[in-house]
């Protein structure tokens, strides 16, 4: 199958690039400009696997971007990552971020809907959409009313209804094979030091190094989230993609809860990092205001019941026994002295 990923030089897409080269499956990455951006990957992708990588070039937010793409090259299938995906950032940036998360959907889908009918869409939407769900209404069910609660959310929760209208109106121009992916917390490699947990580890692998003192800036470590690999992530948009790519009416026009099993504080979480670095007893902690969410969401417990039951995923990676390690590694070669 031959597949675009839209922000390839993310966190998701290398992961994704990684999985779908080693089962021969043909991969273009969108890139913004020509600026040697896609190097930037490199540093999970090793060369055997880049080199098989194609690219295209192009703005999402530029309609004539996106058709001149679509005209120019035919895909059986398009993973949407590209995202202003940092809720702060939102706050900061809500124009932009509305821009890029609205806008370029629909530049994407309308050249779909224009140049490749056949085209499968995974628009890749986010747990945010939810915003602060009540204990008793947990697990979160794709049911789940949409009450985003930050603009990312909100941007996330416009597109994620245009996707899946454009694939439920059964009339032209809308009857298109499109379906969402509502991906719950996931960190590991590329994640940026700017979102929880990889903050943390950055941090500590600086501390380790001697770069910055033993005082650790947090946000709210009593926030509850049940984390998952990337890697394990990723694998479950493949397997949705597969089977949309067959036509099955179950995927498409469908949204899909993406979530693991393993729920920690983010206070757990970064204990768990300070004792894998070995500086347990030697790191403080301090609460730093810039760190905390305006509108906090105290607890999110996925329900994937319904992506597994269709595809038979589910988590393959422990957090605390491989995703944290590997994570605090990767920043240990980023970082240099």
């Amino acid at each position: 199958m031959k597949y675009l990923i839209t922000g390839i030089t993310g966190f998701a897409g290398p992961n994704l690039a990684n999985l779908l080269v080693k089962q021969n499956d043909e991969v273009w990455g969108l890139i913004r400009s020509s600026n040697g951006r896609e190097q930037d990957i490199r540093d999970i992708v090793p060369d055997e696997i880049f080199s098989k990588i194609n690219f295209v070039y192009g703005d999402i937010t530029k309609k004539q971007d996106m058709n001149r793409i679509f005209e120019e090259n035919k895909f059986d299938g398009v993973f949407h990552l590209a995202a202003q995906s940092h809720p702060p950032t939102s706050f900061i940036d809500p124009k932009g971020t509305m821009t890029t998360n609205i806008q370029g959907t629909k530049n994407i889908i309308d050249a779909i809907s224009r140049y490749q009918r056949t085209c499968v869409l995974m628009f890749c939407s986010t747990s945010e959409v939810y915003g602060v769900v009540p204990d008793n209404q947990m697990p979160i069910k794709e049911s789940c009313p949409i009450k985003p609660v930050n603009p990312y959310g909100l941007s996330k929760s416009i597109a994620d209804v245009e996707v899946l209208g454009r694939a439920n109106i059964k009339a032209d121009p809308y009857n298109l094979r499109f379906f969402v992916t509502r991906a719950f917390s996931h960190t590991g490699l590329r994640r940026g030091n700017n979102f929880s947990i990889s903050s943390d580890a950055y941090q500590l692998a600086r501390i380790k190094k001697g770069l910055q003192e033993p005082t650790i800036s947090v946000g709210t470590l009593s926030s509850k989230r049940v984390v998952m690999d990337a890697r394990d992530c990723v694998r479950a948009y493949i397997l949705l993609m597969e089977r949309a790519i067959k036509c099955d009416e179950k995927v498409i026009g469908e949204a899909f809860n993406v979530g693991g099993d393993e729920l920690f504080t983010m206070g757990e979480l970064l204990d768990h990092m300070i004792e894998i670095i070995g500086l347990k007893g030697k790191v403080n902690k301090l609460v730093n205001q810039k760190f905390v969410r305006k509108i906090d969401i105290p607890t999110q417990i996925p329900d994937s019941t319904k992506l597994r039951e269709l595809t038979g995923w589910k988590p393959e990676i422990s957090i605390v026994n491989k995703t944290l390690p590997d994570l605090l590694n990767y920043w240990d070669k980023k970082i240099r002295n």
